[in-house]
C-alpha cells in the first residue's frame, strides 16, 4: 500500500497558511475595532469627558479590552494590541484633554518600563529553578546536546532569513552605497541572534504540565531554552560591539567642519521633492527642509499618503475625531477656562 505523501504535505501546507491569515486577519481586525470604538466612545459618548482620571482609565482599559477579546477568541494578543494602539495614538489620544494626553504617555512609559524589569526578573527566576536543573542533571550530555542543536537551528535559520532577504534587496537598488554589504549582513545576522521571553514562555506553555515539570524531556527542553537565552543574550551581546568596530570601522572623524555639512543632502528631500529637482525649484528659491517627522508627513509627494489622508479628513476624522499630524496650537488655560 502507498500512501500520497505530497498530498498530505500541500495539503498540511494549505492548512497551515489559511490559519496563518485567518489569524493575522481577525487580529488585525479585532485591534482596528476596538481602536475606532475607543475613539467613537471618547469623541462622542463622553464617558469621563473632561476628567483626567476618567479618560486615562478608559483609554487603558481599552486596550486591555482588545487583549482580552483576543485570547477569548483564540488570536494574537500581540497583534491586536499592537494594531489597537495604531488607531488609538491617532484618533482616540487626540479626543481626550491636554492633561490626559500627557498622563497617559507617562502613563503608559512607566507600565512598560515595569513590564521590561518584570520580563528580565521572570527570565533570571527561571534560570535559578532548581527543580528542572537537578531532572536535567541526570543525564547533562543529552541537555547539552539539545542545547547545541537549538543554539545552531536559530543561527541557521537567522541567515536563511538574512542573507537570501539582503540579497533580495541589493537587486532592487541601483546605486552601490545603497546596497547592504557582506559585512553589515553580518552583523545583523549576529545582533539579532538574542532571544528571551517570548521564547521562554512559548517553552512553558509547550512543555509544562499544570506549571510544574513532570517528565525528563520536558525539563530538557525548558532548561536548553534557557542556555540558548543566556547564551546568546550574553555572548553575542557582549560582541556585538567589537565585532562592529572590526568589520564596519569608523573612516571618518565626527568632527566634521560647518562647510562640509552644507553639502550633505537630507535623506527625506526626494520625499518632499515631489518629482522636482531636489536642488531648486523654478522661482530659483531653495525648497524648505524638512525639520520634523510631521512636516515630512504632510508634504505633498507622489506616494499613498495624500490619498489616506483625503480618506481620512473625509470619512474617519469626522466620526472618530483625533488631529493626526494637522498642526495644532493648545489655548492658554485662561481661554480654556473662559470658553
Amino acid at each position: 500500500m502507498r500512501f500520497d505523501l505530497s498530498h498530505i504535505t500541500s495539503g498540511s501546507a494549505i492548512h497551515l497558511l489559511g490559519n496563518f491569515l485567518y489569524l493575522f486577519g481577525a487580529s488585525t481586525a479585532l485591534g482596528i475595532a476596538v481602536g475606532l470604538i475607543s475613539a467613537y466612545v471618547i469623541k462622542k459618548l463622553y464617558f469621563g469627558r473632561h476628567s483626567t482620571d476618567r479618560e486615562v482609565a478608559l483609554m487603558i482599559l481599552m486596550a486591555y479590552l482588545s487583549y482580552i477579546m483576543a485570547e477569548l477568541f483564540d488570536l494574537s494578543g500581540i497583534l491586536t494590541v499592537f494594531f489597537c494602539g495604531i488607531l488609538m495614538s491617532h484618533y482616540t489620544w487626540h479626543n481626550v484633554t491636554e492633561s490626559s494626553r500627557v498622563t497617559t504617555k507617562h502613563a503608559f512609559a512607566t507600565m512598560s518600563l515595569i513590564s521590561e524589569i518584570f520580563i528580565f526578573l521572570y527570565v533570571g527566576m527561571d534560570a535559578l529553578d532548581i527543580e528542572k536543573w537537578t531532572i536535567v542533571s541526570k543525564s547533562p550530555g543529552k541537555s547539552i546536546g539539545v542545547s547545541s542543536i537549538l543554539l545552531g537551528l536559530v543561527l541557521v535559520g537567522r541567515a536563511a532569513s538574512i542573507f537570501p532577504l539582503s540579497f533580495i534587496s541589493n537587486l532592487t537598488k541601483q546605486s552601490q552605497s545603497d546596497k547592504i554589504g557582506f559585512k553589515q549582513q553580518i552583523v545583523i545576522w549576529w545582533a539579532g541572534l538574542m532571544r528571551g521571553a517570548v521564547s521562554m514562555a512559548l517553552a512553558y506553555t509547550q512543555f509544562t504540565r499544570s506549571g510544574h515539570t513532570q517528565l525528563q524531556g520536558n525539563a530538557i527542553m525548558i532548561t536548553s531554552t534557557i542556555t540558548v537565552v543566556l547564551f546568546s543574550t550574553v555572548v553575542f551581546g557582549l560582541l556585538t560591539k567589537p565585532l562592529i568596530s572590526f568589520l564596519l570601522p569608523r573612516k571618518h572623524s565626527l568632527t566634521t567642519m560647518p562647510s562640509d555639512l552644507t553639502n550633505l543632502k537630507p535623506l527625506n528631500l526626494p520625499l518632499l521633492a515631489n518629482g522636482q529637482d531636489p536642488e531648486g525649484d523654478m522661482n530659483g528659491d531653495p525648497i524648505p527642509r524638512p525639520v520634523s517627522l510631521r512636516m515630512l508627513l504632510t508634504t505633498p509627494s507622489r506616494n499613498v499618503h495624500p490619498y489616506w489622508r483625503k480618506f481620512d479628513d473625509s470619512f474617519m476624522r469626522p466620526v472618530f475625531g483625533g488631529r493626526g499630524f494637522t498642526a495644532h496650537v493648545d489655548s492658554l488655560p485662561t481661554e480654556r477656562t473662559i470658553h
